[in-house]
């Protein structure tokens, strides 16, 4: 045992303090385990991208007949992902409620379960999370459903590797698991280029024959994990293309969704930094330096270009400040508590109360706000003859329309002018979309969408009882949900 050695209770209890590694893990696992089952319980489902996974592996349907998608478009950018998903559907004939259950709860799990397995102190995993969930929205980012927690966990067990063997080098087996690691990210994920990220973070902590070994196994894995698609040239240029396009065709940035907008910069993470500065100072701890530190450089990319895309910083920084925070913490409670002290299972009880507390309330319906949606189904009497017909078009600027209305009507024989990212749309459906945004849905800039609907498509706003839109070529009915759903005249005057 080291540091404190006190026990407060009497020395009849001290048989069991070689049960306290034991209990304490079991602890950090269980909470880990139950937050997830505890949050999709309220009736919690994600917004946007869980949907769509979800919805894309029930139909089995090319994107080609479920978008109308412009030449940018080549491939599925997250095929490895959608064929996952879809043997669950084929095995156990899922449906995509609960597809996108399992992947809520699942990607929790995996994602932290595999980065406390790197700590010898779990508890400091819950306390990163229990501070950074206070200055970010990493509760909700970790239950998203979404793939690139894969990455996360990836980027959390390499960069938990290094700070286990600093300051001695490398083993070079280390990268007959790197690979594998990247690969399975990789292949899920689809995004291999974001992995530059930490590839220039171990650069830039002068951490060279790690950043040679990643940077090898980077490539290795991007190589693998794409030629597992059955397309890997195509997809690993597409995906560059998809990023460009995602970023450099809008004119203005009040027409990006909200994760690529810009931050403006967080104040928080810093005032976080420097507190991890001054305990380092005031507990001597044999942390290594920032300077040396990838996590630490990880946090600050992403901090830095976040300011530009915030989803640099949800995404990369802020789970790389997580990351940095456990370490240092870990050190701390290594070298004020024993592993067998009941102080320490005292402090693993209340981080794991604390984890729970924060990230189980509903605090404004984060977690049940989808219970008050209206959302379009094809079964629905309400719906007769206001949905679009055999092989028409949803037009709408709403992203979170295609969301909702996809993941309850995967099979529908409709198509939607935008999708999942807007860029992907057509060219001159993309131009509308914008200026339909920039005017902010002013009913003039909807008329290109109008000039071309045909008797089976549909227009669709979102608006109050009360708003009728303004554009009277069109005759309108708000037969569910918040949507004003417009089509052209069935049955036309001569």
């Amino acid at each position: 045992m080291n540091g404190d050695t006190g026990n407060p209770f009497p020395k009849r209890f001290e048989a069991f303090e070689r049960y306290v590694p034991l209990i304490s893990w079991g602890i950090v696992l269980f909470v880990l385990l139950v937050i997830p089952f505890k949050i999709t319980g309220y009736g919690y489902l994600p917004s946007d991208d869980a949907l769509r996974h979800a919805a894309k592996a029930v139909s089995g349907k090319p994107w080609q007949d479920i978008l109308v998608l412009g030449p940018a478009f080549h491939f599925d950018p997250n095929w490895g992902w959608h064929w996952f998903l879809r043997q669950f559907h084929l095995a156990l004939g899922w449906d995509a409620e609960a597809l996108v259950t399992f992947t809520v709860i699942t990607l929790f799990i995996v994602s932290n379960w595999s980065i406390v397995a790197c700590l010898k102190r779990p508890e400091a995993w819950l306390a990163a999370f229990v501070l950074v969930a206070l200055i970010s929205d990493m509760t909700s980012r970790f239950l998203l459903g979404r793939p690139f927690l894969l990455s996360i966990a990836a980027v959390g067990i390499i960069l938990f590797a290094w700070q286990r063997r600093w300051p001695s080098p490398p083993k070079w087996q280390n990268i007959f698991w790197m690979i594998p690691l990247i690969t399975v990210a990789v292949f899920l994920h689809g995004v291999w280029y974001l992995w530059a990220l930490p590839v220039a973070a171990f650069l830039l902590a002068r951490e060279f024959q790690w950043f040679i070994l990643l940077a090898a196994s980077w490539i290795a894995g991007t190589i693998l994990g794409s030629a597992l698609t059955g397309h890997p040239l195509e997809s690993i240029f597409q995906s560059i293309d998809l990023a460009v396009n995602a970023l450099g065709m809008h004119e203005v940035q009040l027409t990006l969704v909200g994760e690529l907008k810009p931050s403006g910069g967080e104040i928080l993470p810093i005032i976080f930094v420097g507190g991890l500065v001054v305990m380092r100072q005031l507990a001597k701890l044999p942390a290594p330096p920032l300077s040396r530190h990838p996590a630490f450089w990880l946090a600050a990319l992403g901090w830095l270009l976040g300011c530009q895309t915030f989803r640099f910083w949800e995404d990369w920084g802020a789970p790389a400040l997580m990351i940095l925070i456990a370490g240092d913490l870990q050190l701390l409670f290594e070298s004020r508590l024993a592993v067998d002290s009941f102080k320490r299972l005292g402090l693993v009880c209340g981080l794991a109360a604390s984890l729970w507390a924060v990230t189980t309330n509903d605090v404004g319906n984060r977690w049940t706000d989808n219970l008050s949606w209206r959302p379009l189904k094809a079964d629905d009497p309400a719906l007769k003859g206001w949905l679009p017909g055999e092989g028409g078009i949803f037009y709408t600027a709403e992203s979170e329309f295609f969301f909702q209305t996809f993941y309850y009507n995967p099979d529908a024989n409709w198509r939607y002018a935008l999708g999942f990212e807007s860029t992907l749309m057509t060219r001159d459906n993309f131009k509308t979309y914008q200026d339909i945004v920039w005017n902010l849905g002013d009913a003039r800039a909807y008329q290109p969408w109008i000039q071309k609907m045909r008797l089976p498509d549909r227009l669709v706003i979102q608006g109050a009882a009360g708003e009728k839109p303004n554009i009277p070529e069109l005759e309108w009915a708000r037969p569910a949900g918040d949507y004003w759903i417009g089509r052209l005249p069935q049955n036309p005057s001569p």
